[in-house]
């Protein structure tokens, strides 16, 4: 099976390319999304906005406390692009696997972490529901306390923990969020014109941050084992 992966890996790239386009064509062009995305405007620059400091963030993480420093970023770009066409951190799992032990990180580390990550570190998608709950809110002309914000941001990555690592399973935990704060469930219809694209990059940062995790623990490993060490323990 992980022969059948890595062949499939080396069509990523076109895989990719053709999964964008066909999103960018169901959403009636390149016109008609640009259309839609002004519509949105401010809500997709939070949202990316947001996603950049995070990608800023956990590359201080990996060049304070983990091992490899910017070649780590180098060599996981196949699995970040990956994660930005496929939108899935589980689909991406195996290359970032591979990817990560590549680089140098102990596969100890990357056992435990990557797979256990995959599950329950969904930062990026934290983030993007709380911007979103906020987003409807303003859109809806509610006011939200602070109260009612530390509430959103604490719901929020309690539902991240749970959200499924496939296409906007993001929008199925979102509900959570809104019903948390009472806010209205059709404010997610305003959402779905973009959603998929900005799926794409909070499913990178999942894994760009599943993949500093490894990073750091690989560098604090007993041992300090590599590929060959890893495989002639008992």
């Amino acid at each position: 099976m992980m022969r059948v992966v890595v062949w499939i890996m080396y069509f990523a790239p076109i895989g990719i390319f053709v999964l964008v386009a066909a999103r960018l064509g169901q959403a009636g062009g390149g016109d008609a999304f640009w259309g839609e995305i002004r519509a949105v405007a401010l809500h997709v620059v939070t949202v990316l906005s947001g996603l950049g400091i995070q990608f800023l963030l956990l590359s201080a993480v990996l060049l304070l406390f983990g091992k490899g420093g910017w070649g780590y970023f180098t060599d996981m770009l196949r699995a970040l692009f990956t994660a930005f066409g496929t939108a899935s951190s589980a689909a991406t799992l195996p290359l970032t696997m591979e990817c990560a032990r590549e680089s140098g990180a102990d596969p100890r580390a990357v056992r435990f972490v990557i797979p256990l990550g995959t599950t329950i570190n969904m930062n990026g998608t934290a983030l993007y529901e709380a911007e979103a709950a906020l987003f409807i809110a303003q859109a809806y002309g509610i006011h939200l306390n602070l109260a009612h914000q530390i509430l959103i941001f604490l719901t929020a990555t309690l539902a991240a923990i749970g959200a499924a690592a496939i296409p906007e399973a993001g929008l199925v935990t979102l509900i959570i969020v809104l019903k948390s704060v009472g806010l209205p469930l059709e404010g997610v219809g305003l959402l779905l014109a973009v959603d998929w694209m900005l799926d794409r990059f909070r499913t990178a940062i999942n894994v760009w941050g599943d993949a500093v995790g490894a990073a750091v623990l690989s560098r604090f490993v007993p041992g300090g084992a590599g590929c060959e060490r890893d495989e002639e323990a008992p």
